[in-house]
Formats: structure tokens, C-alpha cells, sequence
């Protein structure tokens, strides 16, 4: 009998980590670099709209680049949690049919 495999992140948590610092759903993911390199163009990006716009954009406006960074880095974490969260539940299941356990 194998050991079952650990499950994963709950993805809801992976959200919410990654919507307070950005990164953290990644390295949550097990994607530490992933995070980082996130976390850098997401610096990158918004400051150099932040020196390119003009002075009477809004402070959004100003920080645009990073701002855009930011939200693809929540959806790819959230994504990716659930993605590992559905293949361990299929593999769990198949798991569980081959050993001749009902499915919870």
C-alpha cells in the first residue's frame, strides 16, 4: 500500500495570500521563483509608467503596468491552486477505486 499524497493548498487560500502580497500564492504553489519574477516585473512595470505618465493621470493611471502585473499574478495563482487541488482529488479517486474504497 502507498502512502496517499498530501493535499494541496486550499486554492481560496492561495487567493487570498496572493491578493494581500504579491508572490505569495505562488510561493504558496510551490513556484518560489515564479513569485519572484512576478514580483519583479510587477516593480518594473509600474515604475516605468510611473515615469512615463503624464502628471495629470491618477495615481491608478500612474501605476498601471503594475497594477496589470498584479492581477495576471492572482489569477495564475489561484489557477494553478485549483488546477493541483482537481488532479490530486482525480488521483485520490482512482486511489481509492483501485483499492476497492467507496469514494467520500
Amino acid at each position: 500500500m502507498t502512502q496517499p499524497a498530501r493535499a494541496p493548498i486550499n486554492p481560496r487560500l492561495v487567493l487570498a495570500s496572493a491578493m494581500v502580497l504579491p508572490g505569495t500564492g505562488q510561493v504558496l504553489n510551490g513556484q518560489p521563483v515564479r513569485g519572484l519574477v512576478f514580483l519583479f516585473f510587477m516593480l518594473l512595470l509600474g515604475g516605468f509608467t510611473l515615469k512615463t505618465a503624464a502628471p495629470d493621470v491618477s495615481l491608478i493611471g500612474k501605476f498601471a503596468g503594475g497594477i496589470f502585473v498584479y492581477a495576471i499574478a492572482i489569477y495564475d495563482a489561484y489557477k494553478t491552486a485549483r488546477i493541483r487541488t482537481e488532479v490530486w482529488r482525480h488521483r485520490d479517486r482512482q486511489q481509492q477505486a483501485t483499492q476497492g474504497v467507496a469514494p467520500e
